[in-house]
């Protein structure tokens, strides 16, 4: 079964469909990791996204009920160089082509996908669709250029109520914009009691839930498209303690009057170098974002640059001078990916310790 993939630069490539023959429009990325796949179509911050991998072989080692990142996959659509019919893996339930059979997920492979990203490298990201081989470019690409991207990734894949994770520890609010399931397996793991809460959750609901600290999730999309996680995030500035991951990391900038802004082409993988400003200390992180906080816009707010991304440059980790609060822009709990930065749930739970014990929170714990 041939399909198309059609950019919005005229770009077309022609491959081998697999899963759903459904067409899907969506903004086409690359992530970098060389395992890991199951963990990156079920993370919900590909909300709307055609996913592209870069390494060749996919699927190799099937699909498992264990590594998911969420119940119900959010992306758009995938595209490899192979894919693997037959997997082999003492844990494999299913083969990658019938998983996204029963999800509804179209995928494309046989397709140069280093050519592929060198011009997302090159262009940024752009919109592309997946579609029939038989399907008119010309029009494909005109509905392409005529459809805008959707700005509320955030609200379809948040929770639509609150639920409980209980545990015996310390009470944390964790705040869904797009939460993978490996954040609260690390705070079940801390035997927090962990509340789920929606995305657009009001500072009050929130303090009548009695919380001893606060986690803002992950999640897709532009962080200036959820208005209402800000300013819920600016009322409850010292407050409670909180950390922030990802979107939560660039909605915590924004509401201490930062600003962020679009990258080129993001990071995507699980191989990034993040080095710690105040040890000196490298970290391999796993990263998946669009967004980054602008540098200049720190200078006038009370936030200080704790970590920076040793690629690019870019801020991957922020401190608040005054109250306590910290964010950072990868993915500590990991999934996929190295677990170097996992230490980071615990330093959250000592600052809520410090905190409750009315230790000067900003300067006793060192993230």
């Amino acid at each position: 079964m041939k399909r198309q993939l059609i950019l919005e630069d005229g770009s077309v490539f022609i491959g081998d469909g697999f899963g759903s023959d459904k067409r899907t429009l969506g903004e086409v990325v690359f992530n970098t990791g060389m395992t890991g796949y199951q963990e990156i179509l079920s993370d919900p911050s590909y909300c709307g996204q055609i996913v592209t991998l870069t390494y060749p072989l996919i699927g190799n080692y099937g699909i498992n009920r264990d590594d998911f990142e969420s119940i119900t996959p959010a992306i758009s659509g995938f595209i490899v160089k192979e894919v693997a019919d037959f997997p082999s893996n003492f844990r494999s339930e299913i083969s990658l082509n019938d998983y996204f059979l029963s999800k509804n997920i179209p995928g494309i492979a046989g397709i140069d996908t280093r050519k592929l990203t060198r011009i997302i490298r090159q262009h940024g990201t752009l919109k592309g669709a997946i579609c029939h081989i038989e399907e008119n470019v010309q029009s494909v690409l005109q509905q392409l250029r005529a459809t805008p991207l959707r700005v509320d990734q955030v609200k379809q894949v948040s929770t639509k109520t609150a639920y409980p994770s209980p545990g015996r520890g310390k009470r944390v609010v964790l705040v869904d914009y797009g939460m993978k399931h490996g954040i609260l397996r690390e705070l079940n793991k801390r035997n927090c009691d962990v509340l789920v809460v929606p995305y657009n959750v009001t500072a009050e609901e929130v303090l009548a839930l009695n919380p001893d600290g606060i986690m803002l999730s992950n999640g897709p999309g532009d962080p200036k498209d959820v208005p209402e996680a800000i300013e819920m995030i600016k009322e409850m500035l010292g407050k409670v303690p909180m950390f922030g991951i990802c979107l939560g990391h660039q909605l915590f900038a924004l509401a201490c009057g930062a600003n962020t802004e679009k990258m080129k082409f993001g990071h995507r993988g699980s191989n990034h170098p993040v080095k710690d400003l105040r040890t000196g200390k490298v970290a391999i992180t796993s990263q998946n974002h669009g967004y980054t906080v602008e540098e200049k816009s720190i200078v006038n707010t009370r936030l200080e640059v704790t970590h920076i991304a040793l690629n690019d440059g870019t801020i991957e980790g922020l401190q608040h001078k005054d109250v306590p609060a910290f964010t950072v822009q990868y993915h500590p709990e990991a999934s996929p990916g190295p677990e170097d930065a996992n230490y980071l749930f615990d330093q959250f739970m000592s600052l809520i310790e410090s905190e409750e014990s009315g230790v000067n929170k900003c300067q006793s714990v060192q993230i």
